[in-house]
């Protein structure tokens, strides 16, 4: 063990020899270190580090052909098969955008990435893999069987760092910010938020009003938000895959936002999760991290934008919800009357 007590590089792929089974996040945790240092013990031994920024990250995943895209936070997996392609750089945010493959990327949490070959029982699996400053996952690309191995190849080369230690300094994680309101602007957050014309317009709201999503959740009241129970986040699950509407689902960290837009299909509960598992997306969610849902009405000029949002007991967001409305397939009204039958929070009365 390093003075620091850190694990050595030789130390950490010990652990991984003795725990074959156990994935790096896990082992990560475990060991007291973060996902990203684990991969740096593996430089020169399966793992390369790339740099990190979208711009290179991108340009080669649209030349892998179909891969699986995942984006997490530490309650909800979020995955999805497709293709990149349709990517639009930015200097403060990103994005890819089609069908299959939805990403917000946010460059300044691109910090360390990494090309990764895994020995598997199915074969050699090739990862690109993405982390912020606190060495904690921002996305993954997972090849797959009919994915372009020759791209990815050189891509490792074309965007190989200069420094290839196996080991890696990373920066303390960045605590939750706990839910902030300010009751005495609870007047100018009713009045602007009625004014709202499209839904991004409201951080911007709460920030100028030193509130955040939650606070300003906790103080809105009706018509703008409704408390329900945390397990009406299983009801909405399932009234979406028995009615067969689209919904967009959204799932973030500081550094992505991956986006499922279409139905849900197939609903599988195992354990504390909560799984979709259909053909082209799958979504695991650690149903008792969920301490607060809430359903949130924001006016736009498309209609009410209307979602279910979920958040763990530190105030973190885990995910949202939001009707799907395409034209020619409109699913937002659906979606509303579900949302509107969800559970409130029940409250104790004297």
């Amino acid at each position: 063990m390093a003075l620091d007590g850190i694990p050595t590089p030789e130390e950490i792929r010990k652990a991984e020899t003795e725990n074959p089974n156990t994935r790096e996040r896990d082992l990560a945790e475990s060991l007291g270190i973060s996902e990203a240092q684990v991969l740096a013990a593996r430089i020169g031994k399966g793992a390369t580090r790339l740099v990190a920024h979208p711009d290179g990250i991108m340009a080669a995943a649209c030349e892998l052909g179909e891969v699986m895209a995942l984006t997490r936070n530490r309650s909800v997996v979020h995955e999805k098969i497709g293709t990149y392609a349709n990517y639009h750089s930015g200097v403060h945010a990103s994005m890819v955008l089609n069908d299959d493959i939805d990403l917000r990327m946010f460059p300044k949490h691109w910090q360390y990435a990494f090309a990764v070959e895994k020995p598997t029982d199915a074969g050699l699996r090739r990862s690109l893999q993405v982390f912020d400053a606190a060495g904690d996952a921002v996305h993954k690309i997972f090849l797959r069987e009919r994915s372009n191995t020759d791209a990815w190849t050189n891509a490792v080369d074309r965007l190989r760092h200069k420094e290839q230690s196996d080991t890696l300094a990373v920066s303390a994680r960045a605590p939750v910010e706990a839910a902030r309101s300010n009751p005495d602007k609870l007047d100018v957050l009713r009045q602007e938020w009625a004014r709202l014309t499209d839904t991004h317009q409201f951080l911007t709201l709460t920030a100028r009003l030193r509130m955040n999503r939650l606070g300003a959740y906790r103080i809105a009241g009706a018509p703008f938000v409704r408390q329900l129970e945390p397990g009406a986040v299983v009801d909405m699950l399932q009234a979406v895959q028995a009615d067969g509407i689209g919904v967009m689902v959204f799932v973030g960290n500081r550094g992505c936002i991956q986006i499922h837009s279409g139905p849900i299909q197939t609903l599988r509960p195992m354990g504390p999760w909560q799984n979709i598992l259909d053909s082209g997306f799958s979504l695991h969610l650690r149903q008792d991290h969920v301490a607060e849902v809430w359903a949130v009405d924001k006016p736009t000029k498309r209609g009410p934008a209307v979602s279910v949002e979920a958040f763990d007991a530190e105030g973190a967001l885990i995910f949202q919800v939001f009707g799907v409305g395409k034209e020619g397939k409109d699913d937002r009204p659906a979606w509303r009357d579900i949302v509107a039958k969800l559970p409130d929070l029940a409250t104790e009365t004297v």
